[in-house]
C-alpha cells in the first residue's frame, strides 16, 4: 500500500513540475498599456487611447474601466452604418487582447470613453484609468492628456434616455 501511495505522490510531483507557471496568472499580469493618452476636454466626455499588449498564452478580456475623473466610463467602438455615418457606441462585449498579441485603442475605433468629467483635462496633465478584466483583475493606467480635436462621431448611448 505504501508503494502505491509513493508512486502516486511521485506522479503528482512530476505533473506539478511539468505544469506551465503561467496558468494561474491573472489577466492584468500579462497585459500592458503602451503609450496611453487622453484627449483634452473642458467638460463633458473624452476618450483614452493607446495599445494594449498581451504577453500571456491566453486571451485577456477587458469588461470595464473606471476613472476618478469621470462619473461614468464605458468601453466604446466606432462603427459605420449602411450610409457611411460613423457612430460611437458602447462595445457590449468589451475588448479582447489576443494571446501574444495586441489590441489598439484609436480615434475612430475602439477606445475607453470618460463621460461626465468631474474636472477639465488640460494638455500635459495625466488622467488615471483602471482597466478591469473578466477575471476580476485590474490594471491601473496613467494616460497623458493631449490636444486632439476628435473624430466628430455621433454618439449612440447603450440605452435610450427618457426625455419625456
Amino acid at each position: 500500500m505504501h508503494k502505491i501511495a509513493a508512486i502516486f505522490g511521485a506522479a503528482a510531483l512530476i505533473l506539478a513540475g511539468c505544469a506551465p507557471g503561467h496558468e494561474d496568472q491573472q489577466m492584468a499580469e500579462t497585459v500592458t498599456f503602451a503609450d496611453p493618452w487622453a484627449s483634452a476636454a473642458e467638460a463633458g466626455m473624452t476618450a483614452v487611447f493607446g495599445t494594449l499588449q498581451n504577453s500571456g498564452n491566453h486571451d485577456a478580456h477587458i469588461v470595464s474601466a473606471t476613472s476618478p475623473t469621470a462619473e461614468m466610463v464605458e468601453l466604446h467602438e466606432v462603427a459605420a452604418d449602411s450610409g457611411g455615418t460613423k457612430t460611437m457606441r458602447p462595445k457590449e462585449d468589451g475588448f479582447t487582447v489576443p494571446a501574444s498579441g495586441e489590441h489598439a485603442l484609436v480615434p475612430g475605433g475602439d477606445h475607453i470613453m470618460l463621460m461626465n468629467l468631474t474636472a477639465p483635462l488640460q494638455p500635459g496633465a495625466d488622467v488615471e484609468v483602471t482597466v478591469v478584466f473578466e477575471d476580476g483583475s485590474s490594471l491601473p493606467v496613467r494616460a497623458q492628456v493631449r490636444d486632439f480635436p476628435g473624430g466628430k462621431e455621433n454618439y449612440q448611448p447603450a440605452k435610450p434616455h427618457d426625455h419625456g
